[in-house]
This record gives C-alpha cells, structure tokens and sequence, in this order.
C-alpha cells in the first residue's frame, strides 16, 4: 500500500509541476437545456451538480439527471478544451457519507463505480463536495472525526481506479474549523488537482448580524475572508497553484436591519437569497454602497430594512485580479444558473482571467 501511495503522489506531483494557464471553474446545478443559452468560451471547467450516493456507489439519480449530464459533457464539441467533471453531494447532499465512507469495502466500491460513470459519461473527474467531514454541517447529518483520514483513503481509492489524467478536487469551507478538523492536507493535495474553496456563506441563516458574505478582504469586524482564508491554507502547506477563490452568483438578505451605517455590521435577521437575475425584481428600492476595506459591495433598503450582501463586477473583477497576482490556479464560482445570460458576472471573470486569449 506504501508503494501504491507513492507512486499515486509521484504522478499527480508530476502532473501539477505542468504549467496551468490560471483557470475558469463553473459549477452547473442547471436543467438539461439551459446550458446551450451560456457562452462558455474561456471556461475550463463545467461541475455537474450533483450526484448522490446510492448505496455505496456513486449514482445518477434519475434519467433526467442522466440527459443533463449528456448535454453539459455534449459542450466539449463546441469548446475542444472544455472540461466537465460531475461531483458528489453538496449542502445537503451527501447524508450517508459519514456512516458510508466509515468502510473501507465502501470506499473502494465508490472509487470503482465513480471510474465507471466517468468513462461511460466521457466526463473528465470529479469534484467531491462532502459537506463536511468531521465536523457538523447539514443540520441532522452525521459526522465523526475520524472522516478526516476517512476522506484521504477515498481520494487514495479514487486515484487508484481512475485514469491519470482524470481531474479530482475537492470543495471546501472556508473556515478554520474546516482547516483543522475535515483534511489531511499534507497527505491528500498530492494526489488531487486542485481545492475549490467556498470563500463564500461567511453570513447566512445562522447569523444574527449583517456582514459580507463573500468579502475577498477582511474588516475591523469581519476577519473571516478570501484572503485570510487563502493566507491560512498557504500556512498550512498547500500549493497556490492548487487553490481556486470563490465567487458567489447569489446575493443573500436580511431583515429588520436599523438604517445606521447603510445597515452594515448591525442586528439582523435571515431574510432570503436571490440569484443575480431575480434580484433585478426588488433592487430598486435599495441603494448600493462599496466597502473599501472588505473590497465587497453591499446593499440597504431603508424602507424595508433589508441590507443584502453579494458579488458583483467590480468585486469579482478584484477577486480574479487576486488569483492571477497571488499565482492561484484561478477562480471558481456558484453557480451558472444564477447568472444573466449576457453580459452576466461569467463574462467579468473571464475576461480578467484569461490575461492569455485562447
């Protein structure tokens, strides 16, 4: 098994001493059509969200999910270089991964069945976005501690039964307790391609005071950001070229929020989400602000006290201008769906990230 080990680490360090270009990655939780009306020009990877386990396997869920799948990988006709992986789980996706991934017979049959989709499909790897190895996550979900080297032995099996120029990565929190309790990151970032980090959800339905939710700097009372995020995995001895920011394409709100300081860092209730199209319907009542300091836009509604934190232009502009100052393997963002057909945040990061035309 050592052997095994250091041969799967050898090849794939290989393979990410390789010159990457700085990258476009789309995660798509979308219907079967809806991604012929998306430019996908300068997106390097397309995340088909999400499959689930069945059993110990990795399934499609219904057919469906299956003619959708077909048509997002069916895109690499129109864009050679597109690549499309599928990924397990998601928030609240991934309920039995605890208790089915506690197994190594599981483990292994999960690896093989995932080989198999991927071949079958002609997808090119997966994205597991467990949420979240050994600590609490999807309220009710199990968790133990020892999912952390639970989690390395599955990308072990995974590197063993997939080809090797299949992709695999992993999404992960952007916390601390993320850091410290859910990866051995010294024993699983030499066998993967990259880590997604979900520098986003900062602020959300558990939060009784408002803040950015995806801020790429830190405040006088929010330390919690991309960069502080990204700083931390460095420190612990991940690659840059391996790590991938994150954008988000939702604006989250909150209620009840008093009109002192446009109604940021005050008391608040959740609200809702908006994706960037929906939000169109009630963004005139707001006025809009920019947070020098986080470099995060924001939003207030003194008639309704409403406050909404997001992404925009101008903020994911500087998000892709970090990746490529700070040597990133680039950025990616949640989700398609959420944005403009035309014109929409996709095209902003492109066109900053892709300093190098295709």
């Amino acid at each position: 098994m050592k052997k095994l080990i250091f041969l799967l680490i050898l090849t794939i360090s290989c393979n990410n001493n390789i010159e990457i270009k700085p990258q476009v990655i789309a995660y798509y939780a979308g219907d079967e059509k809806s991604i012929d009306e998306f430019d996908l020009k300068g997106v390097d990877q397309i995340i088909y969200s999400f499959l689930h386990l069945k059993g110990n396997k990795l399934a499609i869920d219904d057919k469906k999910d299956s003619l959708t799948l077909l048509n997002v990988i069916n895109k690499k006709k129109k864009y050679p270089k597109l690549k499309v992986l599928v990924s397990l789980g998601g928030w609240g996706g991934c309920e039995t991964c605890s208790d089915i991934f506690s197994s190594k017979k599981a483990r292994t049959e999960f690896a093989i069945s995932t080989a198999d989709i991927i071949e079958s499909f002609n997808a090119d790897g997966i994205d597991l976005d467990w949420e979240y190895p050994g600590i609490s996550g999807f309220p009710g979900h199990s968790y133990k501690p020892e999912d952390r080297e639970n989690f390395t032995d599955l990308i072990i099996q995974l590197r063993k039964y997939m080809k090797k120029d299949h992709i695999l990565s992993f999404a992960a929190g952007a916390s601390n307790r993320f850091f410290e309790n859910s990866i051995e990151w010294d024993k699983v970032m030499p066998l993967v391609n990259n880590v997604n980090l979900m520098t986003y959800d900062f602020y959300g339905s558990g939060s009784t005071k408002t803040g950015h939710h995806t801020a790429l700097s830190s405040n006088e009372f929010q330390n919690r950001s991309a960069e502080s995020s990204i700083e931390a995995l460095i420190n612990l001895g991940v690659n840059p070229k391996q790590i991938f920011i994150g954008g988000a394409f939702y604006i989250k709100t909150f209620k009840n929020v008093e009109n002192i300081n446009n109604g940021l860092n005050q008391k608040a209730e959740w609200n809702k989400s908006y994706n960037q199209i929906n939000f169109e319907d009630v963004r005139s009542n707001f006025n809009f602000y920019w947070d020098s300091i986080a470099n995060a836009p924001y939003a207030y509604d003194s008639i309704n006290k409403i406050f909404a934190t997001f992404d925009d232009h101008k903020s994911i502009k500087l998000k892709s201008k970090y990746a490529l100052e700070n040597n990133l393997g680039g950025i990616m963002f949640w989700q398609l769906m959420n944005d403009k057909k035309q014109n929409g945040l996709l095209k902003t990061m492109v066109n900053e990230i892709k300093t190098i035309k295709d």
